[in-house]
């Protein structure tokens, strides 16, 4: 049975949303459980791994029959070296771990606006600085509403560490997973990487370089660990939802969404993330929802509404 396009295309828009807002609320979640930030990292890495490493190696079979000599990392990776590890450190290894060690200081309010809210942001000036891309005047004005909004609830954050909180160190810890992620669609887009095999390549060298290391340190007590406390249940939800959820099925519907919205309409339905995950904060964590909050989630919102309602999309999108 075969749906239409606008059918894969409308179920890719609503798994990917969904995914991405829950991505928010159950890692904000899991800081007060058992596991800690590395040890969620792992399960992230080792179940997108246990999809994704098989699956690029049948992808290469076919080369490595023919005596090419294709990918990289032992051929875990179908990417050779250089763009593996540029994409996979910034996409695949630093962005989980800043941004799961964020949710143990910030809430998740803090995370929807700062996290999705920043993405926009942080690409654009890093395709401005690498790819020499020209800034329009309305992405320009998008830009300056996301300023304004990050600086709502970042600032008044930051304004309250003198008073000893520590909420400001999770709010630049999202920044700087957001800045991370932009790095990595910035490097994508510089190499001009297929989606599932940059998806691939990040893993496999998440896979290499973390996971051993990880193991080794936490069997010497170098750092502290939680999996031998926490229920193997957790662990294995962790690496369920943030490794194939997360990393394999929202990677897949949103390279399909993009095929049918384009990445202009696609970043307008995107930007439902914050609200949402925002939204499923108060109600199913119970957080607070301050004055700065709200207007820092309107004002991020509104900025990538604005910023994209003017784009042309890229050649070969559907508009």
């Amino acid at each position: 049975m075969r749906f239409s396009s606008k059918t894969v295309g409308l179920v890719s828009a609503v798994i990917t949303v969904l995914i991405w807002t829950g991505f928010i609320v159950i890692a904000r979640a899991s800081a007060s459980r058992g596991l800690l930030p590395l040890d969620i990292a792992l399960a992230r890495i080792l179940g997108a791994s246990c999809v994704l490493l098989p699956w690029a190696w049948w992808l290469m079979r076919p080369a490595r029959q023919r005596g090419e000599k294709v990918g990289s990392l032992l051929g875990l990776s179908p990417l050779p070296l250089a763009p593996t590890v540029q994409a996979g450190l910034l996409g695949g290894l630093l962005y989980a771990v800043l941004a799961y060690s964020g949710f143990f200081f910030a809430p998740a309010a803090h995370a929807s606006v700062l996290m999705p809210g920043s993405l926009p942001l942080w690409t654009t000036l890093l395709a401005w600085l690498v790819l020499r891309e020209k800034v329009s005047s309305s992405r320009a004005v998008g830009l300056g509403l996301i300023v304004l909004g990050d600086l709502l609830v970042g600032g008044v954050s930051l304004l309250k560490a003198f008073e000893g909180g520590e909420v400001w160190k999770g709010d630049l810890l999202f920044m700087t997973a957001a800045l991370c992620w932009s790095g990595y669609s910035v490097t994508v887009r510089r190499y001009g990487l297929d989606a599932v095999r940059a998806t691939m390549a990040i893993t496999a060298f998440a896979f290499v370089g973390f996971v051993p290391l990880y193991l080794a340190l936490i069997t010497g007590g170098v750092l502290p660990t939680h999996l031998h406390q926490a229920p193997w249940t957790e662990f294995l939800f962790q690496a369920a939802f943030q490794g194939g959820g997360s990393v394999v099925i929202s990677g897949i519907t949103f390279t399909q969404m993009v095929r049918h919205f384009g990445p202009v309409r696609s970043t307008m339905i995107t930007a439902l993330v914050p609200g949402l995950s925002a939204m499923g904060a108060v109600w199913l964590l119970g957080e607070p929802m301050h004055w700065n909050l709200l207007a820092g989630l309107a004002l991020v919102t509104g900025g990538i509404l604005f910023g994209v309602r003017q784009a042309k999309p890229a050649g070969g999108a559907k508009p």
